[in-house]
Parts: structure tokens; sequence; C-alpha cells
């Protein structure tokens, strides 16, 4: 009994894992056969026995199931992986074909470079076929779609590769009929060329499909509905395609999704909710659809999202705090988007964050915290309006967070400099905030990590902390535009061998250069210095040891105090494209000019002393600023010299004669600033007809002459056009209707004779209308127009004839002067003018919309070296500083009190309205009232009769009103002590009566503001005697006798006239009374410079009297 229970227990099961030894030994033996097809394979293959893994280690004399991408099953080789291998040639007449019994093959990333053997049909037991980015290129075979067993086929190509595939003959839908079986198709870069019904039915055949990726391959949309019957579908890519069209609702019914990939589609509409609420979703990329709009729903308790990428869309609104409910979510992107108001404090339970962007937004409040996200590496909020400060608690215990970027906001308070000592962190930016205070040293510096500091554009005060030059890995330092203060010794920083970029411009720093001048070896001292800003560094001279750098990309050496010569050697630096040499006093350049060929992009001397011709060796430059110099000539081909230039100004110089008509023949010209010199002659048609690309021209302050051409064009892309200061006349041409971007036109102190311009109405964007001082005559209502002025908040028609009544209608019209107290208040800024779209979001990487792709190929080359952030982040210095010229600042006078005061900003919230020295007649308009957003108002010098309308009282945000010299009368409204704002007031010389208002702004007006009127009494002029009092009233005349107070003619009678052979004819002859008053006014006007004309009515008649207006 017990030898049958061990032969049972023991015996047999040895027996039975001996037999199944042997079974699996029989299983593995490669057939002969098949090994010699394999030996063949790898005699006919070209590859690279040093690189290969696979091919190289196939040793004849093993077993071939044993070899490194063989699969092999009952001794027939089933799988052959030889993927990575660099074959690159000797497939078509290889062995491969005879391998029957092959089930998978995978050829991915070769370099074949053939097209598709035509013998891949004998392989008809193929279930996978994997042949991406192999270098096989041109027509897909029909052929392969004779493999009617595959459910797996991969012929994408890396998008980037100059070999692909078409599948054009057979088409897409002939391609597919056949293979049925098929679960996951990868087409990515394969050229389908098919509009969205072809392609959505040629896949509609496919049930089984579950992965779908075809990415790159020139299909067209809409997505038609057949796409709906793939319900197994769990992978969609089709990014990089111009589908433009919305996403199909039908989408949201996809139950089985995980994967929805559809970047850079051209998609618009609204995208479906309810794609967000599919259980199964595990990424979902919509990236780079910029007309693609949405809001995000509620989430879902248990979603799976892990991958979420909205960036560069139109998504908008808020942030729900249900996105807490993404507990799985590491990957989150909704940079460049629209999203606003607040971060919900809930995101701080996201705790498997390991990426998460939120740039290029508009969210406001204050920063969450982010700790629970132990995982986080990067972290950026660029670009938003977050406020308040940073607790140090923020940020304790990321021990892994590697980038944070939390600049271009509004954060303050005192700097966080525990965030030096994070220690994984590599790169540091809080750029363009409001951090103040000093920055204190910190510790670990031994250990730091820090390679990447940027703290510019902010109010840090005192001196550098020594720390940070202790940072041995240091490469990128920029404290730009700070108060820091005291001294720098160059030679600190040449410890920092790896430093390329150093920015210390506009602080209250100075720069200790003495060891580095006097070091033989000025290569040594930064031998990876690549980017050098020391704009406003009290320099003095130019830094001897910069000569023998000539790897730098950017020099700032602006506002140094710098005289006499710019040195020769600084034209000859290769890699050179930023070079900043403005606010300094430099008088000329060294040669020779010889074999002078900069490749400088940016050239800023504005604000010198130099003479002569302007520099023409700046062939690829796009920004040239020569402004407030003294150069007088330019080479009459100046577009031969300077061919991509899209800024360029030579404001405030010497040039004189006709303007060439070269300026006409720059292809992306985008401003043009002539200012300020002696230009004279006619404007060049040209300038006025080419400008679809010109954005900004002025030609103010110069002696141009004739009228403005009636040509301008259609595709007029002009946002500013000042021709202030010059004697220009004629008419107003119609044509500028045509400029419908116009923001800012100043046609001011010209003479032109025309009527107002009611034409300029239909312009929708125009914000500020400057006609002052020309022959402008009529009335200035324009009654069969019926549009709004939806954007003017400027508005100066002073020093002309204008007449008759101030129409109400017109004002009303003016929406932006009026308000809205129901909106929320626009944002505060100055009124500037972007050279290009979406200016705020211009990075280094999107150049190509920007400039020449010549220049963009170029620059990249002579930059290749460098990190793609490290040259991001200093182009949105360019930028944010407008050091790049991309932006242009307007300026506008306005004239008070007969003072001119300039804004060289203009504040977009600033209103003005200037009527002034007109012919206006009639009552104020109760309408006037309705412009609460007004900061200044002029009337003066007019004929406005009746009272100032109670109403005045609601302009509650007016700083300053002029109604003076006119003929108003009755008391001072009360309500004017409502105005709270109110710092400048001029009531004087009407026939204002009864007691002056008291109480508010009313208590700091001296009696100058009052005088020359009847009745007025109170402070601050004499005190009320029953309740009246002040000054008689005037003699009227006929306005064209003239006339003047009689305070003058017991003067004028009794010590210039005062010979009795003049006085009975003056008595009794009414021609010669009216003469000889005529003559003693123009006399007065003459010598007394306070003494002014001043036109009223009385009786129905309109009066000149002459008025003291000191």
């Amino acid at each position: 009994m017990r030898i049958h229970q061990i032969f049972f227990n023991i015996f047999i099961p040895l027996c039975l894992v001996y037999l199944n030894i042997n079974i699996h030994v029989v299983t593995c033996q490669c057939l002969d056969h098949e090994q010699f097809l394999l030996v063949q394979l790898k005699k006919n293959l070209v590859f690279n026995s040093a690189t290969s893994k696979k091919l190289a280690h196939w040793n004849q004399s093993s077993n071939c199931c044993q070899w490194s991408g063989v699969t092999c099953s009952m001794g027939h080789v089933i799988g052959l992986d030889l993927s990575e291998e660099y074959i690159s040639g000797g497939l078509n007449n290889s062995s491969l074909f005879k391998l029957e019994y092959l089930l998978n093959l995978n050829l991915a990333y070769n370099d074949f470079n053939s097209s598709i053997p035509l013998k891949f049909e004998k392989l008809k037991n193929l279930r996978s076929l994997n042949l991406s980015k192999a270098g096989f290129h041109g027509q897909i075979p029909v052929q392969i779609s004779h493999l009617t067993n595959l459910t797996a086929l991969d012929l994408s190509t890396s998008l980037a590769s100059q070999h692909f595939f078409k599948l054009q003959r057979p088409n897409i839908s002939m391609f597919l009929q056949n293979l049925t079986k098929l679960t996951d198709l990868y087409l990515d870069g394969v050229r389908v060329s098919a509009r969205g019904k072809e392609w959505c039915h040629a896949l509609s055949s496919l049930q089984k499909l579950k992965v779908l990726s075809m990415s790159s391959c020139d299909i067209l949309g809409p997505i038609d509905s057949s796409f709906a019957m793939l319900q197994g579908l769990s992978v969609i890519r089709l990014n990089l395609n111009s589908i433009s069209s919305p996403v199909p609702e039908f989408f949201a019914n996809f139950s089985n999704l995980n994967v929805l990939e559809l970047s850079s589609c051209r998609l618009s509409g609204n995208f479906p909710e309810g794609i967000f609420q599919i259980q199964t979703l595990n990424v979902l990329d919509i990236s780079t659809n910029k007309d693609l709009n949405g809001v995000l729903p509620n989430f879902q308790e248990d979603a799976v999202l892990h991958t979420m990428n909205l960036s560069n869309t139109n998504f908008s609104g808020k942030l729900p705090g249900s996105i807490s409910n993404l507990k799985q979510l590491s990957m989150l992107d909704l940079s460049n988007c629209q999203f606003i108001e607040t971060l919900p404090i809930s995101m701080s339970e996201l705790s498997q964050l390991v990426y998460l962007d939120l740039s290029y937004n508009k969210f406001s409040g204050s920063l969450p915290s982010f700790n629970m996200a132990k995982n986080l590496r990067y972290l950026s909020l660029l670009h938003n309006n977050l406020t308040g400060t940073i607790a140090t608690a923020h940020f304790e215990g990321l021990e892994n967070l590697l980038i944070i970027n939390l600049g271009d906001n509004s954060l303050n308070g005192k700097f966080p400099v525990s965030l030096f000592t994070l220690p994984s962190l590599q790169e540091l930016t809080l750029s363009h905030n409001g951090f103040y205070g000093p920055l204190d040293e910190f510790s670990n510096v031994s250990s730091s990590k820090l390679q990447f500091i940027d703290l510019s554009s902010n109010s840090l005060q005192g001196p550098i902390p020594v720390s940070i030059f202790h940072l041995e890995g240091l490469r990128f330092l920029q404290l730009s535009a700070n108060q820091f203060n005291g001294t720098i010794a160059l030679h600190m920083i040449q410890r920092l061998q790896s430093l390329h970029t150093l920015g210390l411009s506009h602080n209250k720093l100075s720069i200790d250069m003495t060891f580095i001048d006097d070091d033989d070896d000025g290569i040594s001292s930064f031998p990876s210095m690549k980017y050098l800003l020391l704009g406003s560094c009290n320099l003095g001279e130019f830094p001897g040891f910069l000569r023998n750098h000539p790897q730098l990309h950017a020099l700032d050496l602006s506002n140094n105090r710098i005289h006499g010569i710019i040195p020769n050697w600084i034209w000859r630096f290769d890699t050179l494209v930023y070079l900043n040499l403005s606010n300094n006093f430099l008088t000329t350049m060294e040669g020779p000019f010889d074999n002078l060929n900069s490749n400088l992009y940016i050239l800023d001397l504005h604000s010198n002393q130099l003479l002569g011709s302007i520099p023409t060796y700046t062939k690829y430059a796009v920004h040239l600023d020569y402004s407030n110099n003294k150069f007088s000539t330019a080479p009459l081909d100046l577009d031969k010299y300077m061919p991509f230039v899209y800024f360029l100004s030579l404001s405030n110089n010497s040039f004189e004669g006709k303007i060439p008509e070269a300026f006409c023949n720059f292809s992306y010209l985008r401003l043009l600033d002539l200012s300020y010199n002696s230009f004279n002659d006619f404007i060049p048609m040209c300038l006025m007809t080419r400008n679809s690309t010109l954005r900004v021209l002025n030609l103010a302050g110069n002696k141009l002459q004739g009228s403005i051409s009636d040509t301008i064009s259609s595709s007029c892309n002009l946002r500013f056009l000042n021709l202030n200061e010059n004697l220009l006349g004629g008419v107003i041409p119609n044509s500028l209707a045509n400029c419908q971007s116009l923001q800012v036109l100043n046609l001011g102190n010209n003479h032109f004779s025309d009527k107002f311009p009611c034409f300029l109405r239909n312009i929708s964007t125009l914000r500020v209308l400057i006609l002052r001082s020309n022959n402008l005559s009529g009335p200035i209502s324009c009654p069969h127009s019926t549009t709004n002025w939806e954007m003017v908040h400027i508005v100066d028609l002073a020093n002309n004839n204008f007449t008759g009544i101030l129409p109400g209608a017109l004002l009303k019209s003016w929406t932006k002067m009026v308000g809205n107290q129901t909106e929320s208040h626009e944002e505060y800024g100055t009124l500037f003018f972007d050279m290009f779209d979406n200016h705020d979001n211009m990075r280094y990487n999107n150049l190509f919309s920007v400039i020449n792709k010549f220049l963009v190929i170029k620059l990249y080359k002579l930059l290749a070296t460098e990190p793609y952030t490290v040259a991001d982040h200093i182009f949105a210095y360019y930028v944010t500083s407008n050091q790049f010229g991309g932006r242009y600042l307007d300026s506008v006078t306005i004239v008070y009190k007969a003072n001119q005061m300039k804004w060289i900003k203009i504040p977009t919230t600033f209103t003005s309205l200037d009527l002034s020295s007109n012919h206006f007649q009639g009552p104020i308009p109760l309408e006037l009232a309705t412009l609460r957003a007004l900061h200044i108002l002029n009337l003066s010098h007019n004929a406005f009769s009746s009272y100032i309308p109670s109403s005045i009282g609601n302009l509650v945000n007016l700083e300053a009103m002029d109604l003076s010299n006119n003929n108003l009368r009755g008391e001072i409204p009360p309500a004017i002590v409502n105005l709270n704002f109110l710092a400048c007031l001029n009531l004087s010389y009407n026939h204002l009566l009864g007691k002056i208002p008291t109480g508010g702004q009313m208590l700091t007006f001296e009696a100058s503001s009052f005088r020359g009127n009847e009745g007025l009494c109170g402070p601050p002029m004499k005190a009320c005697s029953n309740g009246r009092g002040g000054d008689s009233p005037p003699t009227p005349v006929y306005e064209m006798h003239g006339s003047i107070e009689l305070n003058f003619i017991s003067v004028e009678l009794g010590f210039i006239f005062g010979l009795g052979i003049f006085i009975i004819p003056l008595m009794f002859l009414k021609r010669w009374r009216v003469l000889y008053w005529h003559v003693v006014d123009n006399f007065l006007q003459r010598v007394v410079p306070q003494l002014d004309f001043a036109y009223e009515h009385h009786g129905g008649q309109r009066f000149k009297s002459l008025r003291w207006m000191g």
C-alpha cells in the first residue's frame, strides 16, 4: 500500500514534469528551414552592426527561437521585431516574405528609404504589421489591403520627416474595404487627402475598430454622422488636420472612449460638455483650436481623467470647484484661454498633479496652495491677474518641483525667499509683479539646483544678495527693472562659469568693471555669456572686455552716460541680434565701415547726438529706432539696405526736403515715424495707398503742404495717423473711412477747410479725434448717421469755425464718455497700438506670424544652441518692456487755460471734450450731463446762452471744466459741489449771478474762476449784499465794429486820444466811432497780453468784446 502511494504521489508527478519539459523544448526548437530563412535575411539586410541590438547578435549555431526579436510557436517563426535596427536596405529580395507562419512583423524606426515592397501580400497570416517611421515612402500599395487577417496596422510617419506615405491610388475607401478585422489603425502623417464624408464612410466599415490614429493626414471636415457607427472606439487621434467644423455631439456617446486628441484641427463652435462626462475618458487634448468655445462642467466624482489639455482655445468662464473630483489628474494645461475669476481653493486637493499650466488667462485673486501635490514638477500661472502675497506654506514639501513661473501678475508683498531653498527647483520666474522690499540672503546654496532666476520688473530694493552669486549652476539671472542699489563688481560674477544671461538693467546699481577690464584674458571672464543687459548701470564708457566676447546675442548699454564714439568692433559680432545704446551721449561711429554685414535684428540708438547719415549695414534688422538724434541724411533707396524692417523711427532729427518714396517700398513696415523733422512738399501718395501692412504713421511736426490724397486703400490697416502741426489744407478725404481699425486720428494745427467729417462715425474703433486749429466750419450734427461713436473718449475740435447749436444726439452717441455703471470698469492702462495681433501672447515660438520666415529660420540657426526657455524669456522681456517694438504708445496734448499739457501716456479711461473757440450758440444741451465718464470739458470762447444745467452735477468724474467767455446767465447750480474731483474751474466772463455755491471743491477756487460775471457774490468774490452783487455788464456793439469795456474807455480817452479835435467827430459821426473802436480794440489786444476777444449775444445779435483773460 505504501509503495503504491509513493508511486502515485512522487513518481508519476515527476514523469509528468519530465514529459512537459520535453514538450516545451520541442515547441521552442526552431525549425531548420525557418532558421535558414532568418540567417539569409540577416545577410541580405544592410544595417550597422555597431549599433544593432538584435541582428548583430543572431548566432547561426544557436536556436533561432532564442534570438532577440524572434518569437516562435511550435518551431515556426510567428513574430519578428526588427525595430530600431537602423536598417537601410536589402529588404526587397530578402527571405522575409517566405516566413509563411509570420503573424506579427515590426520594422519600425529604420531607414529603408524606399517604397513598400509589393511582396508583403505573401504574408497572408499577418495579424500585426508595423512599418511606422521606417523610412518607407510613396504610395501605399494596394497589396497591403490584401492582408485581410490584419487586426493592427501601423503606417505612421514622423511629422517632421521628409519620408511620407500617400493613400490616393488606392484611396482610403478602397484600401480599407477588405481590412474589416482591424482593431488598431495608425495612419499618422499619411497623406490621405479626403473630405469628411469620404474618410468617415471608409472607417465606418471597420466595426471592430478600437484605436484610430490619423494625425496630420490632410483630411478635411466636417466629421460625418457615419463616424458614429464606430461605437467600440477607445482611442481617437485626429490632431493636425483641417477639420474646420464643430466637434460632433455624438462623440459623447462613445462610452468606451479612453483617449480623445483633436489638437490643431481648426475646430469651431461649442465643445460638447457631455464628452467631459464620459466615465472611461483618461486623456483629452483639444488644444490649439482658437475658435473652439466651451466652459468646464461640474465634474463627476468617479471621473478617471488624468490628462486634460485645452490650451490655445477659446474656453472661458470660471474654473469649477468640482475640479477636485479629478482625483487622478496629473496633467492640466489650460494656457492661452479666457478663464476668469479666482482659482478654486479645491485645486489644492489635486494630489496627483505633475504638470499644471494655467498661463495666459485672466485668473484673479490669490494663489491657492499646491503643497498636497507632492509629485508636482511644473507650475505656471504666467500672465494672469493674480494678487496678494505668496505664503511660505504654499510650496512646503514640494520636493520634486522643478519649474515655477508666476511672472506677469500683480502678486505683491515681500519676496518669499524660501523658494530659493526648494531642493529640486531649477527654474524660478516671478517677473513683472509687485514684490517689494529687500531680497534676503538664503541658505543651502551649495546644494541648490537653481539654474534659472527671473525676478525682473518688480520693486525689489536694497543690495542684491551675495548668495545668488554662489549658485554655481546658475545659467540665467535676470534682475532688471527693480530698485536694487549698491555697487556690483563684475569679477564677483566670474565664478559663475555657466552664466550665459545677466540682466541688471534699470536699477539703481553701479557696475565696477575695474578688475575685468584690467584682465588680459577677457574671454575667460565670462566664457558662456550670451545675453548681457546693463542698461542704467552708471558705466560711463564702453566696457573694454566686451571686445573679447563675440559670442554675445544681446547687449543693452542704454542710459549709461557713455560719451563719444561707438566702437567699430561692436558691429562685427556675428551672432549679435539685439543692441541697445539709447539714451547716451554718443556722437559718431568709428570706421571703417567696409565689409560690415551685421546680423542685428533690433538696433536702438535713440536719444543720442549722432550726426550725418543713418547706419545702413543692418540688412536683417526688423526694428530700428534712430529717433532724437541729429541724423540728416539717408540713402534714397533706403528700402534696399533694410528690406525686412517693420519698425522704423526717425522722429526728431534734422531731415529735410521731400519725403522719399523709398518709404513706400518696405514690404513689412508696420510703423513709420518721421515726426518733428523738416520734411516739406507733399505727402507721397503711395504712403496713403500702400497701407495694408502699415499700422502707425506719424508725420507730425513737419512742413508738409498740399492735401491728403483721397486714394486711401480699402485694405487700410492703420491704427494711428498723426499729421498734426503741418501746413496741410483742402478737405478731409472720405477714403479715411476705409481705415476700419483706426483708433487715433490727429489732423490738428493745419489748414483744412471742410465741414465736420461725419463719415468717421463709421469707424467703430476710433478712440481719439483731434481736429483743433483748422478752418473747419458749419454744424457738427450728423443727421443722416444713426450709429454711435462707441469707442471715442477724446474729442478736440477747438479753434475752428463750427457753428450752430451743440447737438444733444451727437453727445449721446459718444458712449465711451457716457459710461455704463452696470458694467465692470475697463482695466486701467495706457492707450497703445500693437504692431502685431495678440501682442500680449507673443512668444518666441510664434515669430513666424510676426516677421519674415527667412529671418525666423536664420534667427533659429543663430540661437540654435540656446535652450528654448532662455530664448523665450529673453523675447518675453523684450515684448513686455516694449524693447521688441511691438507696441507704440500714443501721446496727446490737452489745452486748458491757454496752457498745453502733453500726456505722454494716455490712460485708456481718460476722457476729454474740447469744443472751445468756435461759434457754438444756444443752450448747453441737457444731454451733456449724460457724459458721466468725462474728465475734462472745455466749452469756452463760444456763444452758449441760457443757464448752466443743474444736471451738471452728474459729471461725477469731471476734473476740469471751462465754460468761460460765453453768454451764460442765471445762478451757478448748487449741484456743482458734487463734483468731488474737480480741480480746475473757469466760469469767468459770462452773465452769471447770485451766490457762489460753497462746499466741496468750490472752496479751493480763486476769484479768477468767476470774474467778469454780473451779480456773482460770495467767496472768493466780494460778500453778497441783499443776495446780489458783482460787476457791471459790458456795453455791446455789433460784432463787425468790436467793443471794449467802459473802464478801458476812460483810460483811452484820457491818455491816448484825448485831443478835442477827435472827441466831437466821435460823438456825432457813427462811421468814425466804429472805426475808432476797431482800431483801439486791435491795438490793446496786441500790446496787453492779458486781453483777448470774446463772443457773446445780446438781443438776438452777436458781439465781440475785449476781455481781461489773465
